[in-house]
């Protein structure tokens, strides 16, 4: 095996503001240290994986976001402890969740530049 771990995770985001509230403030993420790298972005911890938040240059070819909250379109997964806490906490923040139920462990929601992110209990 090549690797024993992921480092980091990065989300393309074109206004910087929402997706540091959204990823700091709603999801409690802590913000770390990140170095000038020429484009606007962010750093941030989330357990032992970091996120970083890209603003691409314009005109840079990224590729698209689903359309809407897609279980199947590329996203990634954060673990959680509690299912109905964390649906309750999304849900309050004014998110909409899409959801399998606490018994399937898995629920989605978007960013607000439309990534899509998976909230699960599955140890596995």
């Amino acid at each position: 095996m090549i690797s024993n771990a992921v480092h980091h995770v990065s989300f393309i985001v074109h206004d910087l503001e929402p997706a540091l509230h959204f990823y700091r403030d709603v999801l409690g993420f802590e913000p770390i240290d990140r170095p000038s790298m020429g484009i606007e972005g962010a750093w941030l911890r989330a357990g032992s994986t970091q996120v970083h938040l890209i603003v691409p240059p314009e005109g840079a070819d990224v590729g698209a976001t689903p359309s809407k909250t897609n279980p199947i379109a590329n996203h990634t997964a954060f673990a959680i402890d509690d299912y109905e806490t964390a649906r309750d906490h999304l849900q309050q923040a004014g998110l909409d969740v899409l959801e399998f139920g606490a018994e399937r462990g898995q629920m989605w929601v978007s960013d607000p530049a439309g990534n899509v992110l998976e909230f699960t209990t599955n140890p596995s």
